[in-house]
């Protein structure tokens, strides 16, 4: 009998990924979604990439409420937990990103533990790895310091939702004990499935193509394939040795914005700018600008990481972020010329 996994966030970008992997795997899956659109949204994106989603059902949740959870996750093997609300721009509450994503991971994980689930598969980021830090090596081990100048409040929600995850794990009592994998991906790219180009990385990519970004921000960090991502959430499940175990998810080396620009320029790409913007210029833009100001964390920032727990575990070599980027272009620029 093919074993059931409940994926949150399946219409995200790295949610529609991860679905394509478990259902091709012979997964019987059940993605969480607020409305029809949603749903719709994900069965046509997914028919348009042939996948087949004969396996495949949905549960209306929020992340926002304690309705319906324990029901929805009875009767499951494991829990992939994607859903977290992303942009670099700061909310104008903070409580804003930061609920969702801290009790919405606390409602899942209460949920899981309640209904025996074996394994929960938590999609983290770098940035709860690597706030406060400017240069070095990034390491599974390592924390975002949460006291940290200009910390944005992506950054601040991430690290706090899994901190939280890990302390729920840490410190569960009685009976059946719920097993935690964290992914920590760096930026991710990569094709995405279907035509929504509305997600913070390919709207990114859609400015840079069409030269709507006249100069790009100093900072480098590592990048990795959307395609690893996924791979990595559903091996995640399964394997012995990751249990309660954080990943890093992404290349060894970082990569700047500049560098991403002169690459496409390289290849043919006539939209990109490699001119840098001055940091005084993010400064004076961060005072109305919250994008601006979400961006002052990573000023400068020049980190590589160490992967190789997850190499290793999982056996896993990184698509090469070359590859990667020419096909998100490819990709994205077919797109936006429709």
């Amino acid at each position: 009998m093919s074993k059931k996994v409940f994926v949150t966030g399946v219409s995200g970008y790295i949610g529609l990924h991860c679905v394509k992997t478990l259902l091709e795997k012979g997964y019987n899956v059940t993605g969480s979604v607020r409305t029809a659109e949603k749903e719709d949204e994900v069965i046509s994106t997914l028919q348009s990439a042939s996948v087949s989603i004969e396996n495949l059902s949905f549960a209306r949740l929020d992340l926002n409420s304690d309705d319906g959870w324990d029901a929805a996750l009875t009767d499951y093997d494991f829990v992939m937990h994607l859903a977290s609300p992303f942009t670099i721009e700061n909310p104008k509450n903070d409580s804003d990103m930061l609920a969702p994503a801290i009790d919405g991971t606390l409602r899942v994980l209460k949920s899981a533990k309640k209904n025996g689930v074996k394994r929960v598969v938590l999609t983290s980021s770098t940035v709860a790895i690597m706030g406060g830090r400017k240069t070095g090596v990034i390491t599974p081990e390592d924390w975002t310091d949460l006291n940290s100048k200009n910390l944005n409040t992506y950054f601040k929600s991430k690290t706090l939702a899994e901190q939280a995850a890990w302390n729920f794990i840490e410190n569960q009592s009685g009976g059946h004990k719920l097993e935690l994998v964290s992914i920590n991906p760096g930026g991710v790219f990569g094709p995405p499935l279907g035509t929504n180009v509305s997600g913070a990385s390919m709207s990114m990519m859609v400015k840079i193509l069409e030269g709507k970004t006249p100069m790009v921000p100093n900072m480098s960090f590592p990048m990795v394939d959307v395609r690893d991502v996924a791979y990595l959430h559903v091996a995640a499940l399964t394997e012995p040795k990751a249990a309660n175990q954080r990943f890093i998810a992404t290349e060894k080396v970082g990569r700047s914005f500049q560098w991403v620009c002169q690459f496409l320029l390289d290849n043919g790409y006539k939209g990109p700018s490699t001119r840098l913007a001055p940091n005084f210029m993010l400064k004076l833009l961060s005072i109305f600008d919250r994008e601006a100001k979400g961006m002052l964390t990573m000023l400068d920032m020049e980190l590589s990481a160490d992967n190789s727990k997850t190499m290793e575990v999982f056996n896993w070599k990184p698509i090469p972020f070359e590859k990667t980027l020419l096909e998100t272009a490819e990709a994205v620029k077919k797109i936006i010329s429709q």
